[in-house]
């Protein structure tokens, strides 16, 4: 069982659970905006240098669960394929093709946003967005998108599948009561942005 799941923490898939996936058969398209396009398959993806990032994923359906993501810097990506200098946004699309987010370079280039395989040191099961998913802890949950097959690079924003549904293009994580999956689901106090602290602690 993993870690996640021992947290309770729920499983959400908007499009339907994908079912069992290959990771030894895992490859992302990075395409878009770049000198130099490339696929990384998982063998490539294990080669690189590993982040770990002591990170909250919070969900705009207000849970916070916090653990140690381990996983590929975007930025380390990026850099491999050297984007264009029109590029302003970086688009995730997930298995099947139809889930996709859309988030701002600045905030793709930042340190903890990661291509996360693990969570506490194990490997990301498909329920949470296995075998690699978007960690943005920087915004709500809805744009770290799960079992991710592909990353365009763009210089213009495209409304992605829940924006197109009514959610914030922004994603800003807004202040008010979360369930901190880390504490039994204890319903505790944010502030505005990444949840790095309660207002209670």
């Amino acid at each position: 069982m993993s870690r996640l799941k021992d947290l309770n923490v729920p499983v959400f898939w908007a499009e339907g659970h994908p079912g069992r996936l290959d990771r030894e058969k895992w490859q992302i398209e990075v395409r878009g905006l770049c000198e130099k396009p490339a696929v990384f398959t998982w063998q490539h993806l294990k080669e690189m240098e590993k982040t770990i990032a002591d990170a909250r994923l919070t969900s705009v359906t207000r849970f916070s669960v916090r653990g140690k993501w381990g996983g590929i810097r975007v930025s380390d990506i990026l850099d491999a394929v050297k984007p264009e200098p029109s590029v302003r946004f970086v688009r995730f699309w997930s298995v099947k093709g139809i889930y996709d987010t859309s988030i701002p370079l600045d905030i793709a280039l930042r340190e903890k946003t990661l291509l996360a395989y693990e969570f506490d040191g194990k490997y990301l099961d498909e329920d949470y967005g296995g075998p690699v998913r978007v960690l943005c802890p920087y915004l709500w949950g809805y744009k770290s998108a799960k079992s991710i097959v592909a990353v365009e690079l763009m210089d213009h924003y495209i409304s992605g599948f829940w924006e197109t549904r009514g959610y914030s293009d922004e994603a800003e994580i807004e202040g008010g009561k979360v369930r901190d999956m880390n504490q039994g689901g204890r319903v505790r106090p944010i502030p505005d942005g990444e949840v790095i602290r309660f207002l209670d602690e």
